[in-house]
Formats: C-alpha cells, sequence, structure tokens
C-alpha cells in the first residue's frame, strides 16, 4: 500500500516533493526533546492550499492519516508521528507566503509556512508589530503557532495567538477548503469556528493561511529588573505596575534564584545587574505605541515605592535599547542553560496568578521529600499565570537515575495543579505527550466533549491521529 500511496501523493505534488527515507527525511522525523522517535510512511511537501486538499483526498483514498507539521518546534509531540505504515507527515514549510497587508484593516494575511519571524519582518515593514514573542520565532511558523495557540513572552498584554486570529484558511478531513479569510472583527452568524480550530494541533482540520490583527509597534519602552522578598511580593509588584501604567505592562516574567544561577553558570553574555542576591526575581516590560516619555518614569515612580514598601530589595530599570536587551538575556538565557545543565523534567502549568504563591511554597517541599537535593528551575510568565515549573536533576544524581523519578514527579505537580483547578498545558498544547494525563485528570464530561468534536470533524481519525485526544 505505501508503494502504491507514495505513486498517488508524488502526482500530487511531484516526486522531489515525496520524501520515503535516507538524510532529506532526518529533519522531519526528529522530536528536538528527544522524547519520541517519530515514524512515517513519507513525507509530502506541498507547495499550496489545493494540493494540500488533494493530499488529504489521497490518503482518505488509502486509508492513511494525515500528521500536519510546520516548524518542528513543538515541545509535546504533536507533529510525532507513529505509525511507518499509515501516517504520512504533511509539511507546510513550502506554503510560506505574506499574501497581503491590509493597513487600513490592520491585518496581515499569512501562509501556515511563513516563519514568525519573516512575519513580523513583514509587518514592521509596513509599520505595524506582530506581537507573538516566542524564543524559536527564527525556526517556528505559523502554521504551528495557530495549531498549538502559542503563548510566550508578552501574553499579559497582547494575549494567546488566538487573540491575533481574524480568519483562517482549513483543509477539513475531507478535503474540502473552508475559506474564512474575511478579517472580520465582529461576525456573530454562527458558532466561532476560528476558535474551534486554532489550538487543535492539527486534528480537526489543516489550518493554511490565517488573518492576523497587527498592532502599532511601541515607541516608548523600559525593562526593569527587581529582586523580591517573595514571590508574592512579585504577584503584588505586577499588579501595581499594570494599574499605574494604564494596563501597559507588555512582559512579566517570574525567575527563581536557580534558574538565574543557571543562566549565568551557562552563558558569558548573562550578569545580574546588581549585588543584592535574593530567591525569587521579576522582570517586566513596560510599553506603549504613543509617543512620548512618561512611561519610564512611571515605571520607575512605581519601583521606588514597592522597595519603600518591602517587595523589592533591589532593582534596576533600563531605558536604552542595550541595556533592555542586556536584562532580557537573563531570562532568554534559562532553557539553553538548563539543558546544558543535565536532565531536566519539565512542566507548563497554568494557575491563577492569585494562586501560584501558594502552590510554590506547597510544592518545593514536596518536591525535595521525593527526590533530596533536586534543583526546582521555575521561570515563566506570572503575568498571566503560566510557569515553567521545571525540575533540574541534583548535582550528584546521575541523569538515568533521575529519569526513573519522571512519573513519580509528573504525578506530584500535575495532582496538585488539579486540586488548584490549573492547567498541566498551559501553552505548549498536550500533543501525545499528555494525552492519557488530561483524560486522568480532567472531568470526564469534558472528555466526552472533546471526543465529541473529533468524532464530527474527523469520523474516520485521519488527521493527526493520537493526539490531543484519542478516539
Amino acid at each position: 500500500m505505501s508503494e502504491t500511496l507514495i505513486t498517488a501523493l508524488a502526482e500530487v505534488v511531484g516526486a522531489e516533493q515525496v520524501i520515503v527515507e535516507g538524510e532529506a527525511a532526518a529533519h522531519y522525523l526528529t522530536e528536538w526533546r528527544g522524547a519520541f522517535e517519530p515514524q512515517a510512511a513519507a513525507i509530502v511537501r506541498p507547495a499550496n492550499v489545493d494540493e494540500v486538499a488533494r493530499i488529504v483526498t489521497v490518503a482518505a483514498r488509502f486509508d492513511a492519516a494525515i500528521v500536519p507539521q510546520s516548524g518542528n518546534t513543538g515541545t509535546v509531540g504533536g507533529s510525532a508521528a507513529d505509525d511507518p505504515r499509515r501516517q504520512v507527515i504533511l509539511s507546510l514549510e513550502r506554503l510560506d507566503h505574506i499574501r497581503e497587508i491590509d493597513a487600513d484593516n490592520a491585518t496581515m494575511t499569512v501562509e501556515a509556512g511563513c516563519t514568525l519571524a519573516d512575519a513580523q519582518r513583514a509587518a514592521e515593514a509596513a509599520g505595524f508589530y506582530l506581537p507573538i514573542q516566542l524564543a524559536s520565532s527564527e525556526r517556528c511558523r505559523i502554521g504551528g503557532n495557530l495549531a498549538t495557540n502559542a503563548g510566550g513572552l508578552n501574553v499579559v498584554h497582547y494575549g494567546n495567538t488566538r487573540d491575533r486570529v481574524l480568519g483562517l484558511e482549513v483543509v477539513l478531513a475531507d478535503g474540502r477548503v473552508w475559506d474564512n479569510l474575511t478579517g472580520l472583527r465582529k461576525d456573530n452568524s454562527g458558532y466561532d469556528l476560528n476558535d474551534v480550530f486554532v489550538g487543535s494541533e492539527g486534528t480537526l482540520g489543516i489550518m493554511t493561511a490565517a488573518v492576523l490583527e497587527l498592532a502599532d509597534p511601541p515607541r516608548q519602552r523600559a525593562v526593569a529588573f527587581c529582586a523580591l522578598a517573595d514571590v508574592a511580593a512579585g504577584v503584588r509588584l505586577a499588579a501595581r505596575l499594570r494599574r499605574d501604567t494604564g494596563q501597559h505592562v507588555v512582559g512579566c516574567e517570574l525567575i527563581s534564584a536557580q534558574a538565574l544561577e543557571l543562566a549565568c553558570d551557562y552563558s558569558v553574555d548573562c550578569r545580574v545587574p546588581f549585588a543584592t542576591r535574593a530567591d525569587w526575581y521579576l522582570l517586566v516590560e513596560v510599553a506603549i505605541s504613543a509617543a512620548g516619555d512618561w512611561l519610564a518614569a512611571t515605571c520607575r515612580d512605581t519601583l521606588r515605592h514597592a522597595t519603600t514598601e518591602g517587595d523589592i530589595v533591589d532593582h534596576v530599570l533600563g531605558e536604552t535599547p542595550e541595556a533592555m536587551a542586556d536584562l532580557w538575556r537573563l531570562r532568554t538565557s534559562i532553557p539553553p542553560a538548563q539543558t546544558a545543565a543535565g536532565a531536566s523534567i519539565k512542566h507548563d502549568i497554568s494557575l491563577p496568578v492569585s494562586k501560584l504563591p501558594a502552590f510554590i511554597a506547597d510544592m518545593t517541599p514536596r518536591l525535595h521529600a521525593a527526590v533530596p537535593d533536586i534543583r526546582p528551575c521555575v521561570f515563566g510568565h506570572v503575568g498571566d499565570g503560566n510557569l515553567h515549573f521545571n525540575l533540574t536533576r541534583p548535582r550528584a544524581m546521575e541523569d538515568a537515575e533521575f529519569r526513573r523519578h519522571e512519573a513519580e514527579l509528573h504525578r506530584l505537580v500535575h495532582d496538585r495543579v488539579a486540586a488548584m483547578r490549573g492547567s498541566i498545558a498551559a501553552e505548549h498544547g498536550v500533543g501525545r505527550l499528555k494525552v492519557d494525563e488530561i483524560v486522568r485528570l480532567k472531568p470526564a464530561v469534558e472528555i466526552d466533549m472533546l471526543r465529541a468534536l473529533k468524532a464530527a470533524f474527523d469520523p474516520h481519525n485521519r488527521l493527526n491521529p493520537g493526539a490531543v485526544v484519542r478516539i
């Protein structure tokens, strides 16, 4: 069947765009965290939405399944095909055009294979700002951002990816194309189908293009790095800054001492800008598109008041582009530093911001009781309640030995998050990694609703089977 399927796919896209094996296939069959070993019957690279639709039709004819893939930068195995007989990876990387920028409507229509960075550069060239900020912007693609409803560094002000979406073009499981590239901000003529597809990880349809709402670029910016009295002080400071700046906090990152230590140990460009050391730090960016020079002064006053009241024990305010970049490097250097430091067990969790201090205070002794000398490397988007509650192995423990605690530590963290009515898949998605965990932790009625959606849109389970929810 595979040979016949491959021949049929080649008739759609040309033989050179169907990859079966060898070095050319390795890029598409690599899951960068190493949690999966992807396998597929073939990789097919269409050039336009018509070819995507025809590929889906061919797959249906041969009872094959489609696993959509954009930049392949996901962290939960969402695009890690796992059936070398039935599954075909459909790479969207050749659908990489900016179709239109509508200046009067402040929107851009962009194809799913365009990298986030290229979309941002196109928006900037037109005088706008595409406010989806991800560390992988040069590699990740718009299709994956849509499929996972990607979050990132400035969700607290601009929202998740779905908050930018004003329309979609989607290939359905039966090969039909839904063209909703309208750019409308108001449309109550039925269910919000855009929201159904965004975040569905390719299990309900294949998003091939989107209309994204653009913002005006910031004209005033400042970045503060603060040593905190405790986590609760960071929550209070974030709220105070939002009030004082008129809701113009665009980034708000909590950083533990352990995370900061790793960043400075493994990156020569990282330097803490003051001598004071604390258990917790807060990195905050404020920005506004309005002209003037008042925002930094407002931020400075807020920091001074918070210092007087004891929430801040030391701080620095960066106002030049170079100073702001240096401060942000303290945050963006953490993920690669954690990788360099040895085995790490990762958790992408979210809770109401008000519950974060209690969660951290409760979890820390539990973790040390489970694995003495464990190094919780906690950092993330405290402004929107999303933490990367990652756990680095003890210095004296081998990676393999630490990995043997993975199931125990996942359950420990996930159970507490669920008990506090949070999410164990805040911004990275469910993929294949967390399918069983959401079944275990979510109410049965919610799992039933997820399965009903999947069955309605993809009754033959041909779109990314095994991801998000099993039917």
